[in-house]
C-alpha cells in the first residue's frame, strides 16, 4: 500500500485512509449485497479503508444494508475502519416517536444509537463515533462520561465531532481524558469557510485531522450554474490541462494540500469514481496554482 494512502488522524489516535468512502446515499444506489461487497473490495484494493456512516442515513436503514455485506463477508471487517455518527433525530416512519426533527446528545440516546449501529453494522466495535451536530442542549460533561464508558466497554475506540465550531470543540475536549481525533466539516472549492473561521487552525493546533464532507460541493463543482461555480470550473479546466489529470483529482488535491491534513469523504457509489479520486494522492499542486483556485472561488485576489 502506498504510504500516502494512510493518515494518522491524531498522534494518540488511529491510522485511517487518506480518502474515506461515505455511505450517505447508499439507499439510492440500489445495490444488491453482492454488488456492495464488490464495491467495498474495490475501495479496499485502492487503499480506501475508512467507511463513513451515520445512524440516520437512509432514514435509519443504510447501516443495516452495509451490515448485510459484512455478515456475508465478515473477513472484510478487520480490513476497514468503521465510522458512525449520532445525535440527529429524524422524523420518519422508522422513528414514529419523533414528532419534530431535533438533536439529542443525552447519554441515553448516545448509548442507544451506538448499540443500534453495532447491531446494524454486524460489528463488535466502532473505530470512531462522532456527534453529528452540535446540540444547543448538549451537556458536554454528560457526553464525555458516556463516551468514556463506551470506550471502556470496548464498543467504540475513538471519538470525534461533526460540524462543531472551534469553541464547541474546545468545550467538549475540555471534559475528556482522551483526544477528539476529528471534526468532520463541509469544505470544498465552493465552501471555504473552515479555512478562514478557525476550524482548520484548531485542527492544526490539536493535530486532529478533519474529515471533509461534500468535497465536491454535492456535485456543484461540476454542474453548478452560480458565478462562483462557473469561475471554479473554468480554473479547474485549465489545471487539468497543465497537470494532465481530471477536475475531481485537482479539487481533491487542493484540499489535501491543506496543512491540517484533512480526510475527504467521497460520496460516490461508482467504482470508477473511487479509482479516479485515488489518483489525487499522487498529485502535488504548485502553490501559485493553489491560490489561483482560491481566487476563482472567492472572485478576487487575496489581499
Amino acid at each position: 500500500m502506498i504510504e500516502n494512502k494512510r493518515l494518522k488522524m491524531h498522534p494518540d489516535g488511529p491510522e485511517f485512509s487518506t480518502l474515506s468512502a461515505g455511505f450517505w446515499r447508499l439507499y439510492e444506489w440500489d445495490m444488491a449485497t453482492s454488488n456492495l461487497i464488490d464495491f467495498i473490495e474495490t475501495a479496499l484494493e485502492l487503499g480506501i479503508t475508512t467507511f463513513d456512516h451515520a445512524d440516520i442515513y437512509g432514514a435509519y436503514t443504510n447501516e443495516a444494508t452495509f451490515g448485510k455485506a459484512l455478515a456475508e463477508r465478515p473477513d472484510l471487517r478487520e480490513q476497514m475502519e468503521l465510522v458512525s455518527k449520532c445525535g440527529i433525530c429524524l422524523v420518519t416512519d422508522n422513528r414514529p416517536e419523533h414528532r419534530i426533527q431535533h438533536y439529542n446528545t443525552t447519554a441515553e440516546h448516545i448509548r442507544k444509537s451506538v448499540e443500534a449501529s453495532l447491531k446494524n453494522l454486524r460489528t463488535e466495535y466502532l473505530d470512531l463515533v462522532l456527534i453529528h451536530r452540535p446540540d444547543p442542549l448538549m451537556d458536554a460533561s454528560e457526553m464525555a462520561d458516556i463516551f468514556m464508558t463506551l470506550i471502556d466497554e470496548g464498543k467504540i475506540r475513538h471519538m470525534g465531532v461533526s460540524n462543531f465550531t472551534p469553541s464547541q470543540f474546545d468545550l467538549f475536549q475540555s471534559k475528556l481524558d482522551v483526544p477528539l481525533i476529528t471534526n468532520q466539516v463541509e469544505c470544498s472549492l465552493l465552501h471555504t469557510d473552515p479555512i478562514f473561521d478557525g476550524t482548520f487552525d484548531q485542527a492544526q493546533k490539536y493535530n486532529a485531522s478533519p474529515m471533509i464532507w461534500s468535497p465536491f460541493a454535492g456535485g456543484g463543482l461540476f454542474t453548478g450554474n452560480t458565478p462562483q461555480a462557473q469561475r471554479v470550473r473554468s480554473a479547474l479546466d485549465e489545471m487539468t490541462k497543465k497537470y494532465d489529470t481530471t477536475s475531481d483529482q485537482i479539487a481533491l488535491a487542493w484540499l489535501l494540500a491543506l496543512p491540517c491534513k484533512p480526510q475527504p469523504v467521497l460520496g460516490t457509489g461508482k467504482k470508477e469514481r473511487l479509482i479516479s479520486a485515488s489518483g489525487a494522492l499522487e498529485l502535488n499542486l504548485d502553490r501559485q496554482d493553489w491560490f489561483s483556485l482560491l481566487e476563482a472561488s472567492k472572485g478576487d485576489p487575496v489581499p
